[in-house]
């Protein structure tokens, strides 16, 4: 019963939340919320993709260079700020990642 009181309860949360944008349409941001809201998809992608970076077996930090998810992850971060563009920065990183997988022993081939 705890269980379903949380879930309706975070519903509920969930639903005025993203109503009170319909409600209220000419609701208007100070300048400092907007700046702030500028850097909300880079901290939330941030938090999605580095743990699995660092802890790719998802129990423990693995931070060496035998770490294909680190230093693929890192090299994505250099391709992007080098040539700012969406395709070369996955096409990159995932020829990247698989040519540290085999560099290292690490694909099943």
């Amino acid at each position: 019963m705890e269980t379903w009181l949380l879930i309706l309860g975070m519903t509920a949360i969930t639903f005025a939340i993203r109503y009170s944008l319909f409600a209220w349409p000419d609701l208007r941001f100070p300048p400092l919320v907007r700046q702030g809201l500028h850097y909300v998809p880079t901290a939330v992608l941030t938090a999605i993709v580095v743990p699995g970076m660092v802890m790719p077996d998802g129990e423990h930090a693995a931070v060496a260079l035998d770490n294909a998810y680190l230093l693929a992850g890192l090299g994505c971060i250099l391709i992007a700020a080098v040539t700012r563009h969406l395709l070369a920065t996955i096409l990159g990183g995932l020829l990247l990642f698989f040519a540290l997988r085999w560099g290292l022993g690490q694909l099943p081939i």
